[in-house]
């Protein structure tokens, strides 16, 4: 988020001495993006954050492509993807390309027994179902159903679960995310068309100091491969940090959605970008207000992106037949709109109790190996009479 924050103890000037209560000077960390021209967040560790006693075995995660090129409507039954004890071992990707990759996920148990850091690509990590807390270096984001945690690349965290039923929805950006640049003035803060405010974000609390040595297990992913690194302290060591890159969460129960008298595009419902995709929230709202207004939307063509459409709850006006954590894919170059009556069912209704999540990409997404065994199949042919 482009506004400041900190917690803890930090000195007067950055690199400057700035000793512990023991008299041993903290350690300094740039936590930075895009070299040294993106947000970064200055760290103070009470150890060196590069102590690693060993690295261990690797594994490939990279995803395997069901097929490479294809143009047809797809929908995947998100809820049939059955639950896992291990936290990165539950996580399934479905829809890739190289600017992101869309992944499901439903963990029983808590992320404790080692730490995780994505070192390719920021998560945006949607709270379907369950809650807890985040814990991450520069501190704890409590969590509940319909929040986004956007943890940034390079951050190291755990996460604890307060229930074995817990469903996710995670983006991996290979770019960093902001909030649209035109909900911002040129000092960055958030304008008042905008459909939130910094009020919304909720950025770390409680910053927890572990002052431990030991055997610490980081699981870190880089270019699709999984490493296991061994440090000698305990990651979480920060005694103070400020600046702009750090975790957060908003919930989409905060965004408020835009209107109008005629039926709006979906840039309204906007919450993220990156220069290759867009994340939107449909939540609920008032239709709109012309007489004769058709509140369902228009048939339109994907002539430049995919279409990604997360279902989340309520009842998604434009489409038949739709369950909880389904997703439809419209990939882009063929038009797609409502289903058959849908168009004709919203004439006269005055509100919409959807809950939805989209995933806009300008580069085609291909479908893994793991989600052609979730797919619904001939979806695309759901529009006949």
């Amino acid at each position: 988020m482009p506004f400041y924050h900190k917690l803890g103890n930090i000195p007067h000037k950055r690199h400057t001495v700035f000793r512990q209560a023991n008299g041993e000077l903290h350690h300094e960390q740039l936590f930075g993006t895009i070299g040294f021209d993106g947000m970064s967040s200055l760290l103070y560790h009470l150890h060196p954050p590069t102590l690693v006693k060993s690295i261990g075995g690797k594994v490939d995660l990279n995803p395997e492509i069901a097929q490479e090129k294809d143009l047809q409507m797809r929908s995947i039954e998100g809820f049939k993807l059955q639950p896992t004890d291990d936290y990165l071992d539950s996580r399934v990707p479905v829809l890739v390309n190289s600017d992101c990759h869309i992944v499901l996920a439903s963990p029983k148990k808590s992320l404790t027994d080692y730490f995780y850091k994505n070192a390719d690509a920021d998560e945006v990590i949607f709270i379907h179902e369950g809650s807890g807390v985040l814990r991450t270096q520069l501190g704890i984001i409590e969590f509940s159903y319909g929040d986004y945690l956007v943890v940034p690349r390079g951050m190291i965290y755990q996460i604890t679960f307060n229930t074995e039923e817990n469903r996710l929805f995670i983006v991996e950006s290979f770019h960093p995310i902001y909030t649209p640049k035109r909900y911002r003035n040129y000092f960055g803060q958030l304008l008042e068309h905008s459909p939130f405010c910094e009020r919304d974000f909720r950025g770390p609390s409680a910053l927890e100091t572990f002052d431990e040595e030991g055997d610490f297990l980081v699981k870190i992913k880089k270019q699709g491969i999984l490493y296991d690194y061994t440090y000698g302290f305990h990651p979480f060591d920060v005694a103070g940090w400020d600046g702009y890159n750090y975790p957060y969460a908003f919930s989409i129960h905060d965004f408020e959605p835009i209107t109008g008298r005629v039926h709006l595009p979906p840039p309204i419902h906007q919450t993220f970008e990156t220069p290759a995709f867009v994340i939107c929230s449909f939540v609920p709202r008032l239709y709109d207000y012309h007489p004769d207004a058709i509140p369902a939307p228009y048939n339109h063509s994907n002539i430049d992106s995919d279409e990604v459409l997360y279902y989340v709850d309520g009842d998604f006006m434009s489409r038949n037949h739709i369950e909880r954590g389904q997703i439809t894919l419209h990939p882009g170059g063929i038009p797609h709109g409502p289903h058959p009556g849908a168009y004709e069912r919203s004439i006269g209704k005055k509100e919409t109790l959807e809950l939805a999540v989209m995933v806009d990409t300008f580069k085609p997404l291909k479908m893994t190996k793991q989600a052609v065994e979730l797919e619904f199949k001939d979806y695309y042919k759901s529009w006949l009479a």
